[in-house]
């Protein structure tokens, strides 16, 4: 996997595209392919289990510009001020919201197979009944690898479904996002918060982004997994890859076990504690270690987890935490309320979230002195905007950010940062929750 073709770096100079990549700030979103096209570069899983950009053919200056300007390995930004309603709130820590509930879908088959309240995909089927869409963007499993997500594009509510339910590990959503834009009509994107900072820096180059894609819904993420932690599971139960039919990872309840099927009719089940309690077996990947914006600044509507300190104690009916974010996403929670789609339990405030998601809340105060470690050590670290993450720090003591700065270097020193990493416990646990399939998380 040879990268070694240059894009912008951030502070305005060029770094290679495999100094991303081995600096661990490739999520695997896809959207360089689309960009540079399959038959130039193609996202590739390598054998650590990550989706990685291949360069196939020599990449001309302007297109590597382009996909220098997008990725959002280098660059995320939270809201645009042009998006937002006049009376919305502001938070250090959890940025812009409007609105601020827990809430569950309407419609009780949605519910129950979503990873918690089935928020996403009632808000994703509604869209399609309304017609104010004609399709929805996000992941699912892979019909011939069910323990793989890819990309999927619903055009009804059965569709819908085959998405609802968490996916943990690699998954690149944007791999061919130019010829969905080409398509000319309206839809919406579920999915994770650094594919919408993607979209959001290709919509500065594309008009037909603002044009075509009508809202984005994001999930409060705990990170990307690598698929070696469905490998485990797999081999926990003395399973290979190509004898399943089903990996479902969430949902049927809430939070629901993680459950396999075989081709010859087995079935095994794990609970979520099982599942996530040791946290060495995380794999969560470099890039989410260091994610300014895991809780979704940048999209309309923001869906998460409300366990009490995000830790489920047994099954309940599955709620959701939401956040609207933009006037965009109030347009279409106020509708979904209306139809009755999504059902308010009861008003949130912004330390609700902080109880709710404590983890985020360490990884925003620790963002800025992690950034700051990287490129002290001469790592590629991201341009962001808008996040508030010095603000943050400076809400921290001397001490700590000292600390976790050191911590960052020490982990840089030892192998633990970056493409090469061998992953241990990641800053935040994962989570899920309906149609965008993968990392719902929290």
């Amino acid at each position: 996997m040879a990268l070694q073709r240059t894009a912008p770096e951030t502070s305005g100079e060029s770094v290679p595209i495999d100094r991303i990549v081995e600096s661990g700030l490739c999520i695997g979103c896809g959207l360089c392919q689309s960009i540079a096209g399959p038959d130039r570069l193609r996202v590739e899983m390598t054998a650590q289990g990550r989706l990685r950009p291949a360069v196939l053919r020599e990449l001309d200056s302007a297109t590597l510009a382009r996909i220098g300007a997008v990725c959002p390995g280098l660059r995320i930004a939270g809201a645009e001020i042009e998006r937002l309603p006049a009376d919305i709130d502001h938070d250090p820590i959890w940025g812009p919201a409007t609105s601020m509930v827990v809430a569950h879908a309407g419609d009780p088959e949605i519910r129950f197979r979503a990873a918690a309240g089935g928020v996403l995909s009632a808000l994703s089927d509604l869209l399609l009944r309304s017609g104010q869409v004609e399709f929805v963007l996000h992941v699912a499993a892979s019909r011939q690898q069910p323990m793989r997500s890819e990309r999927q594009v619903s055009f009804d509510r059965a569709q819908v479904l085959e998405g609802a339910g968490s996916r943990y590990g690699p998954v690149a959503p944007l791999i061919d996002f130019l010829q969905v834009l080409d398509r000319g009509q309206p839809f919406a994107f579920v999915g994770k918060p650094c594919d919408i900072s993607a979209i959001r820096n290709l919509a500065k180059h594309d008009a037909r982004v603002d044009r075509w894609m009508k809202y984005a819904l994001t999930l409060i993420c705990g990170g990307e997994s690598e698929l070696g932690k469905s490998q485990d599971v797999l081999d926990g139960f003395g399973l290979s890859e190509d004898a399943l039919r089903l990996f479902r990872y969430r949902g049927y309840g809430n939070p629901g076990p993680t459950r396999v099927e075989t081709r010859d009719g087995r079935a095994f089940d794990l609970s979520y504690r099982d599942m996530w309690a040791d946290e060495s077996g995380w794999r969560i990947q470099s890039r989410c270690k260091i994610c300014p914006d895991a809780i979704g600044e940048a999209a309309d509507l923001v869906v998460g987890d409300c366990w009490p300190g995000c830790d489920p104690v047994g099954e309940d009916e599955g709620f959701n935490s939401i956040m609207v974010r933009t006037r965009a996403g109030s347009e279409l929670y106020g509708a979904a309320i209306a139809a009755g789609a999504v059902i308010v339990d009861r008003p949130l405030g912004f330390r609700d979230f902080d109880y709710f998601q404590p983890h985020q809340v360490r990884l925003k105060k620790a963002l800025w002195a992690r950034l700051a470690a990287m490129r002290v050590a001469g790592l590629a670290a991201p341009a962001v905007a808008r996040l508030r993450v010095k603000k943050i720090a400076r809400g921290n003591t001397v001490a700590e950010n000292l600390a976790e700065g050191r911590g960052t270097l020490q982990r840089i020193k030892a192998g633990r940062v970056g493409e090469c990493a061998v992953n241990s416990a990641g800053p935040a646990k994962p989570r899920g929750d309906a149609i965008e399939g993968q990392h719902q998380r929290g």
